[in-house]
């Protein structure tokens, strides 16, 4: 079969084990999806497809058992879907009967965020919108993760960029009891940031992970939420064969913006550092930024970022992780 494979990618199609057969990837920026493109959907899967669609990893649909010949009237199903993002969400594509322009950045996915979940400290799917919006499409391989809180649902540590959600808790001692819910909490669940002094409460700054576990539990509303939306964002973790490892914190206590402009940035990082020869033209981030260097990564995702008065940037950091070098792990003489 004469296919172009690379532009087939591309267009958001997948070259299976089946022969003559493709898997179409359909994006679910944050993870939702109007119900009147389901029934698209279900067309493809039943006309086109084997009957079925897999929900991936990253909150998209894959739709398998396509033969290739049937990819162009395919992408004029799903114009309205590709459409969906222009009018709905502001992303810019173009010739939208095309198909997906690109497949190299991942669906942006997120928890269910605050509209649903008591733990979540924003809307994470309105937050997977706008960063989709500011980076597709792309074709660098860049995988992005928002989750409403440190409890990490969506699992933001094993992404290249993941958001979490802080909340600053705001102390009103006057209504405050004594009654140690929110110290008891934070110190069997959480960092233990609480502690009691002269019956009232103390938050060490330092180790408050932002959870705002300590607002749920208290009785009385002596602990209120700071109206500003703040952000930890970790970055480089990765699955994969050389060298799996979870995110480290790279910000802390910075807003929207921040987040937004930093990932942008950190495309021009890509651009100027990614290896030439990469198969394919593709090459994981976290392992530019192993060859460049944290400090050149670092330059690159705060050029021309303004960071509030409460932000925080990792001075310096050890990703680890580590590699499947058998022997160190296996004793080969043992039973």
């Amino acid at each position: 079969m004469d296919i172009n494979t690379k532009k087939i990618k591309k267009n958001a199609y997948r070259v299976t084990k089946e022969r003559g057969k493709t898997a179409l990837r359909i994006r679910v920026p944050g993870g939702h999806l109007e119900v009147k493109y389901f029934d698209i959907i279900k067309e493809i899967a039943e006309k086109f497809g084997d009957g079925s669609v897999h929900i991936t990893i990253r909150q998209g649909f894959e739709v398998p058992g396509i033969d290739f010949d049937k990819i162009p009237k395919i992408n004029r199903m799903i114009a309205p879907i590709i459409q969906g993002l222009e009018l709905d969400y502001g992303v810019n594509i173009e010739e939208v009967e095309q198909g997906y322009p690109a497949a190299g950045t991942r669906n942006v996915s997120a928890c269910i965020g605050n509209k649903v979940c008591p733990f979540a400290n924003y809307n994470t799917t309105d937050l997977a919108i706008k960063i989709e919006k500011s980076i597709f499409p792309n074709d660098r391989h860049v995988k992005i993760a928002c989750t409403g809180c440190p409890n990490d649902c969506i699992k933001a540590h094993m992404q290249d960029f993941g958001i979490i959600g802080q909340v600053e808790p705001v102390y009103d001692a006057s209504r405050c009891v004594g009654c140690e819910a929110c110290v008891k909490n934070c110190k069997k669940r959480v960092t233990g940031a609480l502690r009691m002094e002269n019956y009232k409460v103390k938050r060490d700054e330092d180790r408050c992970l932002g959870c705002g576990e300590c607002i749920l539990k208290c009785p009385t509303g002596a602990w209120s939420r700071n109206p500003e939306k703040f952000f930890r964002v970790v970055i480089m973790g990765r699955t994969g064969k050389r060298n799996p490892r979870l995110a480290e914190t790279f910000l802390e206590w910075v807003d929207e913006a921040t987040v937004i402009k930093i990932i942008q940035n950190t495309y021009d990082f890509i651009e100027s550092y990614i290896d030439k020869e990469a198969p394919g033209g593709k090459e994981h981030i976290g392992y530019i930024v192993d060859r460049a260097g944290y400090y050149t990564f670092k330059e690159y995702a705060l050029k021309d970022v303004t960071l509030g008065p409460k932000a925080k940037v990792a001075q310096y950091i050890d990703f680890g992780g580590y590699k499947y070098e058998r022997n160190v792990y296996f004793d080969k003489n043992s039973k």
